[in-house]
């Protein structure tokens, strides 16, 4: 039978679209086609009484992998993050071993492209001394996150090594991700000495620190900033928060709880509250999708790793929050596609004629977290019982990659950041990615 002519892969029914109106969504080789009546498609997803969002970009997560496997690999991480709605992760370089050379950056994305469900883009570590162009050229989205002070798997940088590393990554126009962290001195015994050793006043100090040496104006984007101080002194770098600190505050946890043992860590209440009246300078959500196991965190306090999984409930735990008028949906959209779009230089999902065809559709419902029912392989949540709506079917370049707890096949990319220069493959990487 001869095809349809404007004959479509795919249809999302009845879509409530952002001010308003309710049209149908055509999708052909990846893209949004037509927005109004619906082409000829035989593949329909109803929408009518759904939420339905541009698939999320999660600029923080660790997808662990090689020899920590049995936290994390890219076929499980990436399940969690579809589940969750997100299309997209970048990934960062404090792996094992770190991914500090062209050698070690190429095998990460060749582990990528073996196991990865979802579109990736990974960053690049910077090590003092160290040349960052043939990473840069290589395709890493941006360096780091850059750490200032000593955290899972990353050594922290001397403001001198700093300065040089800033200086080196702006000298190339690449963007540098940094977790910016004071260790103060202390017996880090529990989750409130956690909180002091690694306040928020020397999170803060270090912004402005970070800022001053900044003598080159390399593009700063600061990682999961934990408190309104710290979000208000990045000037006009972009900020990021987690939701770990947004919904959780240390006294959730029993004091020596490690659950809740992250960096930075989580928070006193009334600072948790003081972040959220910052929603709007918050430039990005993103999870710091780091798993651990269940086993690494029964640890001893002291001898626990810091880390949270967090890559399947980020989204499902702000659109709760939009559901009661906390934040509005605009501004989650904006904060978890628009925004993390606009600074790797990556095309956006949305739904306009041209725009990238990942999609989410949630139910107007919610439900709550359970770890049994999450895909990461940590096994655990901190989140465990908090309200949450959860996506029904996700949609990644036109294909049904998710859909009622059911994984599809899809067409997962590498986005390769602005400084990949092998070839032909330029086409694929930020700035000029097409499916």
């Amino acid at each position: 039978m001869t095809p349809a002519p404007h004959a479509c892969d795919l249809v999302l029914r009845d879509v409530s679209l952002p001010g308003g109106r309710v049209a149908d969504i055509s999708i052909r080789d990846g893209r949004v086609c037509h927005v109004g009546a619906a082409l000829a498609s035989s593949r329909v997803v109803p929408c009518r009484g759904k939420i339905v969002l541009p698939g999320a970009i999660d600029m923080h997560v660790h997808m662990r992998g090689r020899s920590q496997k049995e936290k994390e690999d890219w076929t499980s991480g990436s399940r969690s993050a579809l589940a969750g709605g997100v299309t997209v992760v970048v990934d960062q370089p404090n792996t094992v071993p770190p991914l500090n050379t062209p050698e070690s950056f190429s095998e990460r994305v060749r582990e990528a492209r073996e196991g990865s469900l979802c579109h990736f883009a990974i960053n690049a570590g910077v090590v003092p001394g160290t040349d960052p162009s043939p990473l840069w050229s290589a395709g890493a989205m941006a360096f780091g996150e850059v750490f200032t002070a000593a955290s899972s798997y990353g050594s922290g940088l001397t403001p001198a090594e700093l300065a040089m590393v800033l200086d080196s990554v702006g000298a190339i126009g690449g963007l540098c991700t940094i977790h910016a962290e004071e260790v103060g001195s202390g017996d880090d015994r529990d989750l409130r000495s956690h909180h002091a050793i690694r306040s928020p006043d020397g999170e803060a100090r270090v912004v402005e620190d970070v800022r001053k040496m900044n003598r080159k104006g390399c593009r700063l984007h600061f990682c999961h900033l934990s408190s309104a101080v710290s979000v208000l002194r990045a000037g006009d770098a972009t900020v990021e928060v987690t939701p770990h600190h947004l919904f959780l505050a240390l006294d959730d946890f029993a004091a020596r709880d490690p659950r809740g043992k992250v960096n930075p860590p989580l928070r006193p209440e009334v600072v948790r509250r003081e972040l959220w009246s910052v929603w709007e300078r918050i430039d990005v959500l993103a999870s710091d999708h780091a798993p651990h196991t269940v086993q690494d965190k029964e640890q001893p306090f002291p001898d626990a790793p810091a880390g949270i999984p967090g890559v399947e409930t980020m989204v499902p735990l702000a659109l709760a929050a939009c559901r009661r008028k906390k934040i509005s949906l605009s501004t989650l959209v904006e904060k978890t596609n628009l925004n993390p779009a606009r600074i790797l230089g990556i095309p956006p999902a949305g739904f306009s004629v041209g725009d990238r065809a990942d999609f989410a559709v949630y139910p107007r419902h919610e439900s709550r977290i359970i770890a049994d029912e999450l895909h990461s392989r940590a096994g655990w949540t901190p989140f465990e019982g908090m309200p949450a709506i959860f996506p029904e079917t996700v949609v990644m370049a036109g294909d049904i990659v998710y859909r009622n707890g059911a994984f599809g096949t899809g067409r997962p990319r590498w986005f390769m950041g602005r400084g990949y220069i092998h070839g032909t493959q330029r086409e694929n990487g930020a700035d000029t990615a097409r499916p």
